[in-house]
């Protein structure tokens, strides 16, 4: 998992690199996404990267009847993660990244039960790993990392960790 989490690491460090604009002119959270996840797949090779993707092979991905979590969609149904990397056609399905501006005040409760609900193995056929990154102008503010729907505390001490190191957090 952590060589994964390294491989976002990389791209984190390339988008803030080549993305300053972005957080010059306060463009929306979906540009800040699509470019994120340019980044993203350059480290990932072998892999599909998506934005808002809301396949699981042929098939749509949606929640089960009375989950908790919200959808994205006026049905309610289809979920649609930030950005993921997996194969589309198997379904493989290795990251979801949900992506916020430290801007958006709205609760990051959304983002999280989707996440969970992304990685959980009772739900559909999970993503490996769920990350949770805040960016702001110069650094990610936050970031969780979400393994068989729940919270990794150990893994999102350690990736906090290595995206301090790198310069890419606050210490």
């Amino acid at each position: 998992m952590q060589t994964e989490l390294n491989k976002v690491i990389a791209a984190v460090r390339d988008f803030y690199a080549q993305e300053t604009f972005l957080f010059e002119k306060d463009v929306g959270e979906r540009a800040v996404t699509h470019r994120f996840a340019v980044h993203l797949e350059k480290h990932f090779p072998g892999w599909s990267t998506d934005c808002n993707y809301d396949r699981l092979g042929e098939r749509t991905l949606h929640l089960p009847h009375g989950t908790i979590i919200s959808t994205d969609d006026h049905l309610g149904k289809s979920i649609y993660p930030d950005v993921v990397v997996h194969q589309r056609e198997i379904p493989n399905n290795l990251l979801a990244v949900e992506i916020r501006k430290a801007s958006n005040h709205t609760p990051l409760e959304h983002d999280q039960h989707k996440l969970r609900a992304l990685t959980d193995v009772h739900v559909w056929f999970p993503f490996w790993i769920g990350l949770l990154l805040v960016l702001d102008r110069h650094s990610v503010t936050m970031s969780e990392v979400y393994v068989s729907a729940a919270l990794d505390e150990a893994q999102s001490r350690w990736f906090a960790s290595r995206l301090r190191e790198s310069g890419l957090a606050a210490s």
